[in-house]
């Protein structure tokens, strides 16, 4: 079996986190290597506090670097990171081919708010937040036009979505 990545994107809220986790969850009982890459505690690691075009594209671009470098360790490795510029996404496309698996974790920004797990969307109400993706920052989510596996946590329960893609990867 090749090495196989999953690549959750997604505004902040959608379900990408929570979705990797039962994916990672999934696969490990069955017995597959996986490695988890969550992009909030990537960026901490690497100490990147910006949200401009050029430091997303940078984090973006050493998660990517990061995955090549480890994908031979692992039978897949799960990316949850909201890397709104198809840019990035695309360049991973690109680079690991019919391995790469992108999942596109679709959410209503009116559902995002009344959930707001992280209580993001009640700081950029408050100004407390002002680049939050989305919601109040210039960088707009930008969609990419290839084949990549959709799921709609507005309409879809978490296990729905999660067997959906379980369904996909395992093709």
């Amino acid at each position: 079996m090749k090495n196989k990545i999953i690549w959750f994107t997604g505004l902040s809220g959608a379900g990408k986190t929570t979705l990797a986790n039962l994916i990672e969850k999934k696969l490990k009982k069955k017995l597959f290597k996986v490695k988890r890459i969550d992009g909030d505690l990537f960026r901490k690691k690497n100490n990147s506090k910006k949200f401009n075009r050029r430091e997303i594209i940078k984090n973006n671009m050493l998660i990517i670097k990061y995955v090549e470098n480890i994908k031979h360790k692992y039978d897949y490795i799960i990316v949850s990171v909201i890397s709104p510029l198809k840019k990035t996404r695309i360049f991973a496309y690109k680079k690991f081919g019919k391995d790469y698996f992108e999942i596109f974790t679709k959410c209503k920004l009116t559902t995002l708010i009344d959930r707001d797990t992280k209580k993001l969307y009640e700081k950029a109400k408050k100004n407390l937040i002002k680049d939050l993706i989305g919601f109040n920052s210039k960088i707009k989510y930008e969609y990419t036009s290839y084949k990549k596996i959709i799921v709609n946590t507005d309409n879809e329960t978490i296990i729905q979505s999660a067997n959906k893609i379980f369904k996909k990867i395992s093709e």
